[in-house]
């Protein structure tokens, strides 16, 4: 599994198609994330979720928008939600075989 992240809007998908060409792609993790709280699902039951897909899936790359700069958010979902987001993307980077940011369509390997 590798783990691709950036800012919105920079490229993260078409540099993984281009790289990537035979591969599962799970595009948004972040907005999975959103989802599953939504639900009303915890972070450990999130994190249960993102086993399972782990485990059944081959040659896997996980697209994630970076949403931890910046501004703290006010409303308190939103705190939980980027930390969450945050925590998941950690414990994913230090399982990937590679991990790689995007900026303005230019990869920069990170792991």
């Amino acid at each position: 599994m590798d783990l691709v992240i950036g800012g919105r809007a920079q490229g993260k998908k078409e540099w993984v198609k281009n790289q990537y060409p035979n591969c599962t792609i799970w595009d948004s993790f972040h907005l999975f994330v959103k989802e599953e709280l939504q639900k009303g699902y915890s972070k450990e039951e999130i994190q249960c979720i993102v086993e399972e897909r782990l485990m059944g899936t081959k040659d896997l790359v996980i697209i994630s928008d970076e949403i931890g700069n910046g501004i703290v958010p006010l409303q308190k979902e939103e705190r939980v939600y980027r930390d969450i987001t945050g925590e998941l993307l950690q414990e994913l980077a230090k399982r990937a075989e590679k991990v790689v940011r995007i900026t303005c369509g230019i990869a920069q390997q990170i792991k």
